[in-house]
Formats: structure tokens, sequence, C-alpha cells
């Protein structure tokens, strides 16, 4: 159990990224190289020689051993591309994120299983008959669980192919879930100048009102920190848009929906990034996620997840 969990861990050692990274570019290293094929290969042989060569502690054979630590690094890999963050699958050779956008970045309904699997295991001895139960268990309802978000994003995906035929309009668009669900999901549709972006529940059956933010590109040639803003515009992946605030320039990745958008649909992109002031960028990911959320907007996010817009 130890090897299994030490095997799910290894790509998350990313996070000692924070220490000595700031800003975009501790944005950008997070599901990085970290958790590449390459550096998962190597991760695999590197733990597999470790502990058949070195610590000599374990009777498994090194085919067993290897296998251990490859399908637990390679499964944490595969999981990690079902959320909106993504991972840079083939870094170092290309900076480019996979991502299927299907669970939130901590969807407690998704992880909730393993958990009490885990929980369970720690306290029965290890010849009891029931261990496996719960593993196959736990490992069963999360992948139940990932099959219902699967098909939640295709019927919201449907809606959206249905909204812009109605218009006569052909666009990319995105669609993402909000936060730990899988039934109301953000969407943004390209436009030539913008984005138009909504919110749809699986069990919404009108058409979608949709909320137009301009791109607002223009921005970004005054912007002083070029670095940051280039790094940033890869990482939200053509979803991205310029505002001003204050006296900063702000740089939004759409791609991580808006603070209570279901609420009020002119509100702020979770993700909002000030370019003005990298240093305060530390929490950038976290930092708009629950802002202005309070009894009225919650109730009407649970109103929205069930298709009741009112």
């Amino acid at each position: 159990m130890f090897y299994g969990a030490l095997a799910q861990s290894v790509p998350d050692i990313d996070f000692i990224n924070a220490l000595f990274l700031h800003g975009a570019e501790n944005v950008v290293a997070h599901r990085g190289l970290t958790h590449s094929i390459l550096f998962g290969i190597a991760s695999t042989l590197f733990l597999s020689w470790l502990v058949k060569k070195v610590i000599h502690k374990t009777p498994l054979s090194y085919k067993t051993v290897l296998l251990l630590f490859g399908v637990n690094i390679f499964t944490h890999l595969f999981i990690d591309t079902f959320n909106a963050y993504g991972v840079g699958l083939f870094m170092p050779f290309t900076a480019y994120r996979f991502s299927f956008n299907v669970l939130f970045v901590a969807d407690p309904l998704f992880s909730i299983a393993p958990f009490i699997s885990f929980l369970a295991l720690l306290f029965l001895h290890k010849s009891h008959r029931r261990r496996v139960m719960w593993i196959k268990t736990g490992i069963a309802v999360s992948a139940l669980y990932l099959c219902i978000a699967v098909f939640n994003k295709r019927v919201v995906i449907k809606a959206v192919q249905n909204s812009l035929a109605a218009q006569n309009k052909q666009a990319d668009f995105l669609t993402t879930p909000s936060p730990f669900n899988s039934l109301l999901w953000f969407v943004a549709v390209k436009d030539s100048t913008g984005y138009y972006t909504a919110y749809r529940s699986v069990f919404d059956r009108g058409k979608m009102d949709y909320t137009f933010f301009p791109k607002n590109d223009s921005l970004a040639n005054g912007v002083v920190n070029k670095h940051d803003s280039e790094l940033l515009q890869d990482f939200a992946q053509g979803y991205y848009t310029f505002e001003k605030w204050g006296d900063t320039t702000v740089l939004n990745v759409l791609r991580f929906g808006q603070v209570v958008g279901w609420y009020d649909a002119h509100e702020r992109f979770a993700f909002h990034y000030y370019l003005n002031y990298p240093t305060e960028n530390d929490l950038v990911v976290q930092r708009g996620r629950f802002l202005r959320w309070n009894k009225q907007s919650t109730a009407a996010f649970f109103r929205r997840m069930w298709g009741n817009s009112e």
C-alpha cells in the first residue's frame, strides 16, 4: 500500500516549485514536466530500481514492482487530464496542455469513494477478506462518476451546438464544470473580438442566454510584464481576456469559469492575474473561486444545478 500511495503522489512533487517560482511561472510549472509521459517513464524506472536494487525490502518481483509504479503513476496522469488545469503530457517538447474539461479541479464526488476505501484499508488487517472489496468499490464508484460526467458534458455540448445552429453560427467553444459537480457547466463561445459566455445545466430545456466579454487584445500592447502575459496566454489555450482594473491590467483565463456567474452573468472570472503586480498572484488559481459566495449566490447555484433559473 505504501508503494502504491508513493507512486500516486510522485507527479505532484511539482508543489516544490512554489518555494522558488512565483506568479505565472509557478502557474505553468504546476502539472507541467512532472506530469509528462517522459517523467512518468523515468520515475517508474528509477523508483523500481530504487526499491529492488537499493532498498531490498519487498518480496515482489522486479516486474511486479515496475508494474505497480507504472500503473499508479500513469493513472494519476490520466485522471488529471480530465480537469480544467490540464497536464503537459509531452513536455519538454511542447508546452501544450491536454485537458478534457470533464471534472472540476477538486471534485469531492469523484474523490470521496477512493478516500473512504483508503480509510477502510488503514483499519483492516492485511489478511482481511474485505480489503479487495473496498478497493474495487472505490475504483468502481469513481469510474462510474467519471462516466456520468462525460455523459453530462456531451449533453451540454449538444445544447451549445443546437444553440449555435439556431443562429446559423459556427464557432469554437469550451465547456467546463462549475465547482464540485458535473451538472452545471460554464460555456464560452469564441467570437472574433471576444467570447459569449453562459451557464448550462444538464436539466435545462430552454434557449441559452449569452453574455459578451470583449477580448481587449489592445490592452496587451501597454503591458510592461510581457513575459507573464505570454506565459498565461499559452496556458489559456485561446480563451483569455484583458481588462483594466484601476492601475493594473488583468489577464483572465476563462477555462476556470466565473466567480458566481450563474448568479450574475457579468461577474469576474475566477482566474484573474494582475500583470502590474506579479508578486500578488501566488494564489491566482484559488483566489477568485469563492469570492462573492453568500447565501443568495449559493442558493442560486443549487437551483441552477437542477435546471431552475428562477
